[in-house]
């Protein structure tokens, strides 16, 4: 019975990736969101609960992919295409939230802009699609990530729209809804996810602070920025993330 537990939990994880896909599609960012994270977390325990129970598997391991696929592929791209929607130059349908009158829609210019450039945003889906699979084949990624994980990148793209609803400063919000900005980042995220760059694992093998230094460091500047800056510390704690990798990389050598 206790080796149906992990695959439960990622199974919570695939449920939550599908209801945050619908929830993003019709534009619904905080709810998808907050998929998105039950999602994450599911993703989390499961593997956590494989290890404790000594329950791992080619089966669970093909299948926290699939989920990640969804929760953590699907759906960042779904909202990066969503958000280049929002940077039309001459849309016409209003968009509630965020507190604009907004344009997206039915009467444009250049009808080619709407349907070109907010598909940029699938890229996303496509190199985490491409990122997971190299990740099941490559047996050295047991300690370690080599390229941003699919959930750090999904809670980068989806800190977008809520750094918009929830903090609302026109200058910030100018920036995030500046299309060559979410062009340029979209090409960051694919290049990130597929990147070479060896990034530490939060897996505790014991709770040492002298084992663990670089994860704890991490873990309370997390909660730090996060009091202070809210969402928006997401991206900041990405950035730090992948600097305290590189540092922590390079010490190590």
């Amino acid at each position: 019975m206790k080796k149906h537990i992990p695959n439960a939990l990622t199974l919570l994880n695939l449920f939550c990736g599908c209801i945050a896909v619908l929830l993003a599609v019709n534009n619904s960012f905080v709810f998808a969101a907050l998929f998105v994270f039950l999602g994450i977390f599911f993703d989390f325990f499961d593997g956590f609960a494989a290890r404790k129970l000594n329950v791992q598997s080619e089966l669970g391991l093909q299948l926290d992919s699939l989920a990640d696929m969804v929760t953590s592929g699907l759906v960042p791209g779904i909202v990066m295409y969503k958000l280049l929607q929002l940077t039309g130059p001459s849309w016409q349908e209003t968009v509630d939230g965020f507190g604009y009158n907004r344009t997206i829609g039915f009467e444009f210019s250049n009808p080619e802009f709407y349907y070109v450039w907010p598909l940029l945003g699938l890229l996303i889906t496509l190199a985490s699609a491409y990122r997971l699979a190299k990740f099941n084949i490559d047996e050295d990624q047991q300690t370690y990530f080599k390229g941003l994980p699919t959930p750090a990148n999904t809670l980068l793209i989806i800190s977008l729209p809520l750094i918009i609803e929830f903090q609302n400063n026109d200058t910030i919000n100018a920036i995030i809804l500046n299309k060559w900005f979410l062009i340029g980042l979209t090409f960051l995220s694919c290049y990130l996810l597929n990147s070479g760059i060896k990034l530490f694992a939060l897996k505790f093998k014991n709770y040492s602070f002298k084992d663990n230094v670089i994860r704890y460091i991490f873990i309370i500047l997390c909660i730090v920025l996060l009091i202070v800056l809210q969402f928006a510390a997401i991206p900041i704690i990405i950035l730090l993330y992948i600097i305290l990798s590189v540092l922590d990389n390079t010490t190590s050598k």
